[in-house]
């Protein structure tokens, strides 16, 4: 189990007398890129936030680098998902009265680093996923797909050892989409980053190494065993 950075095992969740997650066990690998899959209201999501820490499960566990999340006081919980992990969800979630480089910078801002260092920094990330001339831009200014380039951007200039992505494309359209994976999957790929991304899209998924497939709040993939390769 040493290379498995993520798992978890029975995990259950409902929201009121609607169960979301009934009993889903997963692992995955270190460096693994991994597309969680399934219809809308399957319960991939919920499962994202589960494993982030962001939602407690109803019952289960969840276990990150050989400890588990539930053992984590709160605040350490908030540093390790400021530390430890990164986010990109749908709508990007930027501040639009901050520009791109603001933007990108506010994850370092937040755990005290200098505003020159936060934004030396960002301006390389802003490099990194090729838009570079928007700093100045605030999101109102931008393109989707320009405004989820900074998300990612955002997402990664604290150096996270585990990126989460939920539905990272599901407001762009196929071309802008496409071009965000290719910026994406290229910087995991390169940065030795662990991916668990969850999308309704085949066309997503298949940037993935492995697919994990969730029905009504279930794993229904063949095995929860990670395995390398397309």
């Amino acid at each position: 189990m040493s290379d498995v950075i993520l798992r978890c095992h029975n995990l259950q969740k409902s929201f009121g007398t609607t169960p979301a997650l009934r009993g889903v066990q997963l692992s995955v690998l270190r460096g693994e890129q991994v597309a969680i899959t399934g219809p809308s209201g399957s319960g991939k999501s919920t499962l994202l936030h589960c494993l982030a820490g962001i939602q407690q499960p109803d019952s289960g566990e969840v276990w990150f680098n050989g400890e588990r999340i539930a053992d984590i006081d709160t605040r350490a919980r908030t540093l390790l998902r400021r530390r430890e992990f990164g986010f990109v969800f749908q709508f990007g979630e930027l501040i639009h009265e901050l520009s791109a480089l603001e933007n990108v910078a506010l994850p370092l801002l937040l755990d005290g680093e200098s505003r020159t260092t936060a934004l030396d920094r960002s301006q390389e990330w802003l490099e990194r996923v090729g838009i570079p001339e928007l700093a100045d831009r605030v999101p109102g200014e931008m393109s989707g797909g320009q405004r989820q380039r900074v998300a990612v951007a955002r997402s990664l200039v604290h150096e996270p050892v585990l990126l989460f992505a939920d539905e990272p494309t599901g407001a762009l359209d196929s071309l802008a989409a496409e071009k965000l994976l290719e910026v994406l999957v290229g910087i995991v790929e390169t940065s030795d980053l662990t991916l668990v991304m969850v999308t309704h899209d085949p066309r997503v998924a298949a940037y993935g190494q492995r697919e994990i497939v969730i029905r009504d709040g279930r794993s229904v993939s063949p095995s929860d065993l990670p395995t390398f390769g397309h």
